[in-house]
């Protein structure tokens, strides 16, 4: 039997999603305590892979079991086994030819910016925190150039091991709700560090230190080391991957 599962993490004491001989992961913690109700080893595939301090709101797994548990008994048994900054938000039986990672036909990100003069307290550990006033206007008008498919080396880091730099975005949004600003990105999948080093682009564009047309012709350019920095791992979050409605998961994860 084929499980799936929607799991929400506080990314801020992970060394990342990826299993580790060392130190404290996502995949370590959750395959701990599936096994611990499935009482058998469990391996779990997740959607799209998160960098230390990097959150989910609903990443998505899958694993394989011939033990009989409710789909209800998965859940609660493992939140029971997990620490409080994780969660299991549901768990659903799903076809045996069902892949969290390959059956992804989109993934979305928000990068959270705290613009304000004055430093986090409550929200630090899922903002970043920019004291300079942001033209958002500046940074939705340069982030348009983004759109569709492109080969996207200028915002891949040097460590990157995807077999291609191209990536088709599908839609980037850059809004702002009081002292918070919020970047979304969809896209049929990311490159290590895109989107942080996207985001480390906008800023400069947002300060009006660079124009709107710089994005672009970073772009055009491909090369990583005149593009901006990599934006810090804390206030981005992974939101979802999307899948066909064929496979009848929940709707926030349903294109």
């Amino acid at each position: 039997m084929r499980i799936a599962l929607g799991i929400e993490y506080d990314g801020t004491a992970f060394f990342g999603w990826q299993r580790l001989s060392h130190g404290r992961s996502v995949q370590g913690d959750v395959e701990a305590a599936l096994s611990f109700v499935a009482a058998h080893p469990v391996d779990v595939t997740c959607a799209g892979r998160t960098d230390a301090g990097v959150h989910a709101r609903c990443q998505v797994v899958h694993f394989d079991s011939a033990v009989e548990r409710s789909e209800r008994a998965w859940a609660l048994g493992a939140n029971s086994r997990l620490q409080p900054d994780v969660a299991v938000l549901w768990a659903q039986v799903v076809a045996a030819d069902f892949h969290a990672r390959f059956g992804a036909r989109a993934r979305r990100y928000r990068y959270t910016i705290l613009n304000r003069p004055i430093r986090a307290a409550l929200s630090a550990r899922f903002v970043t925190w920019e004291r300079a006033p942001l033209d958002i206007d500046a940074m939705q008008t340069a982030a348009q150039a983004l759109i569709g498919e492109h080969d996207f080396s200028a915002f891949r880091t040097v460590a990157c091991q995807a077999n291609s730099p191209m990536r088709n975005v599908r839609d980037i949004a850059i809004t702002r709700n009081g002292d918070e600003v919020a970047i979304e990105i969809e896209a049929n999948a990311f490159l290590h560090h895109m989107v942080r080093n996207i985001v480390g682009s906008l800023l400069p564009i947002g300060r009006g230190e660079r124009s709107p047309q710089w994005l672009g012709e970073l772009l055009q350019g491909r090369d990583r080391s005149v593009a901006g920095p990599t934006a810090p791992a804390t206030g981005l979050t992974f939101l979802a991957p999307r899948y066909p409605a064929e496979w009848k998961l929940r709707p926030e994860v349903t294109l």
